[in-house]
């Protein structure tokens, strides 16, 4: 495989576990192309949590990248000017430049957000509106994917969005065997809402998580709303009201995009027909399938497995 560069950069008033996260996801495995390094404009780099970091890498790390992470950091301090430029050449050169968390604001400084859409964390979304006008801030989303230039909400939706990134670069079943070893979702669709006005349970309910693990296993079969709620031991109503506040998505919503995921893999993985792959995935016919492809995918069934069949 081709080697794919990816320099993370960090700036003074780094987030930790936005640093943590792409260097998780980017690490060196057998399976993907990843040759990750961390970089910063300067050796030592001091953190939200109170202690510094030392950078292996430089700028100069940034100029050869393939892909630049900016993780979340404390967005008064403005980053230096040697960043900004560094940001500013590596889009100009085609580069794919990402942030997470409040990283948005060091992309929006080096004015590569202008014209676009984008987020960050829900606490900072009205000051980057404020201070930066000519970027259309998306409110309720986790990650914004605008080809070249990629946007996530607060911290942990920088997993979102590396996997997100990966899926785009080396397919389904790549970014879902990194997700099974984080222990993480294999897919949030960027379109879900980062903040949930009442995430916390109340007191006597438990998560839903049980009824979701039920539904991967059996999505080949025509699951419907009853039954998550059968499964459940809840009206549909409450099933309908927990499951939003737990995932950001509706029931049916959440299972369409399982669905997808799960013939993504297949379709990697297998040279099952997509007539085969449409019923084991749920979805019925080769047409259906199709179907919610070309909407979610802009693709046909046959041109994903053409480009990510390994």
């Amino acid at each position: 495989m081709t080697v794919h560069r990816v320099a993370v950069l960090v700036l003074d008033g780094v987030t930790p576990l936005d640093l943590a996260i792409p260097a998780q996801i980017f690490n060196a495995r057998p399976e993907t192309p990843y040759e990750m390094t961390v970089c910063a404009p300067s050796p030592k780099v001091a953190t939200t949590a109170g202690f510094t970091l030392e950078a292996p890498g430089g700028l100069e790390w940034v100029r050869d990248a393939d892909t630049v992470i900016v993780p979340g950091y404390e967005p008064l301090l403005r980053p230096p000017e040697a960043v900004l430029d560094v940001l500013t050449e590596a889009h100009e050169r085609g580069r794919r430049v990402v942030s997470i968390c409040t990283g948005a604001f060091a992309l929006a400084s080096a004015g590569l957000l202008d014209g676009r859409h984008a987020t960050t964390h829900w606490k900072h979304i009205d000051d980057l509106e404020r201070d930066f006008p000519a970027v259309t801030v998306d409110r309720d989303v986790l990650y914004v994917d605008e080809g070249a230039v990629l946007t996530s909400a607060g911290v942990c939706c920088g997993i979102d969005l590396c996997l997100h990134l990966v899926r785009r670069d080396l397919g389904a079943a790549v970014a879902n065997g990194i997700a099974r070893g984080l222990v993480a979702a294999p897919h949030r669709d960027g379109g879900q809402a980062q903040y949930v006005p009442a995430p916390v349970a109340v007191a006597g309910e438990a998560s839903l998580s049980d009824t979701r693990a039920w539904a991967l296993l059996r999505l080949d079969e025509p699951l419907t709303l009853r039954e998550l709620a059968r499964h459940a031991g809840l009206s549909q109503r409450t099933l309908m009201r927990r499951f939003t506040n737990e995932t950001g998505v509706t029931p049916l919503r959440w299972l369409l995009d399982a669905r997808l995921g799960k013939a993504r893999e297949l379709l990697e993985t297998t040279t099952h027909s997509v007539d085969r792959v449409a019923r084991d995935c749920g979805l019925g016919t080769a047409a259906n399938l199709r179907l919610h492809f070309r909407r979610a995918l802009d693709t046909t069934p046959t041109a994903y497995r053409r480009t990510f069949t390994h």
